[in-house]
């Protein structure tokens, strides 16, 4: 079941309209808009909530969970990065692991850069297919999960298959046991989501104040940001979306 969903995204993605990311049409934009204001009101009642209580634990303590969270993304940046060509990174990728993971304990400190090995971009699977000359296809908003697209889709789905932290904590097999390793695979995701949404309280509620039309700023703010991931453009921007000074005054 699992490969015959990835054929099919695989198949709806080299279908889509070739087109640059800036001129990406929007095939169903009222049914986005749609999406859109839903997803708005269940962030509103329940995903902003959360991230504001999770904001008031000391900025030590979300310091080391955005380190882990970080360490771990790179199992999945290290394939891109191998994939995209980009050995030296990827060796470097894998140093900072090895560090943080055993004198970082487990990742929560971040001894490699002190040690003068500095992050690496932040890679994934969406990322990989525009390198290899996969384009957007049509703009969308899925539920929950927002602003995405065809080549997109398919790279969060890999992500997910093709991770290496997924295949040790959620695989069939698992030295956790497969409902521990589910529980532990995905418990991590739900961290990340609030982590974002925690560093990006202020960013996003600046957007809806200044914005006349706040789904077309969202729209275009996604297509920047993936833009400048496949670019590489931004190397000073932190993982969840908030560069590092200004997670270092988060309070």
């Amino acid at each position: 079941m699992k490969k015959i969903f990835l054929v099919i995204a695989f198949l709806t993605v080299f279908n889509s309209k070739t087109i640059y990311a800036a001129d990406l049409p929007d095939c169903n934009e009222s049914i986005n808009r749609a999406v859109f204001s839903f997803n708005m009101t269940v962030d509103k009642y329940f995903f902003k909530p959360i991230a504001e209580v999770y904001n008031v634990l000391p900025v030590e303590i979300r310091v080391g969970i955005n380190n882990a969270l970080i360490n771990i993304d790179s199992t999945l940046s290290v394939p891109n990065q191998i994939l995209q060509g980009n050995f030296s990174e990827a060796a470097i990728s894998v140093s900072r692991f090895a560090i943080n993971s055993s004198v970082g304990i487990l990742g929560l400190f971040d001894p490699a850069t002190a040690l003068g090995i500095e992050k690496t971009n932040r890679e994934d699977f969406g990322q990989t297919l525009a390198v290899w000359g996969v384009d957007h296809g049509c703009y969308a908003v899925a539920p929950f999960l927002g602003p995405i697209s065809p080549r997109d889709a398919v790279g969060r789905i890999l992500g997910v298959y093709g991770d290496y932290f997924y295949m040790v904590s959620a695989g069939d097999r698992t030295a956790f046991g497969e409902n521990l390793g589910d529980t532990v695979y995905w418990a991590t995701k739900g961290t990340e989501i609030t982590n974002f949404r925690a560093q990006n309280i202020k960013s996003s509620e600046n957007l809806e104040k200044n914005s006349l039309d706040l789904y077309s700023a969202y729209k275009s703010l996604y297509l920047q940001r993936r833009e400048n991931l496949v670019k590489n453009v931004k190397r000073s921007e932190s993982q969840y979306g908030a560069s590092e000074d200004e997670w270092k005054k988060i309070k």
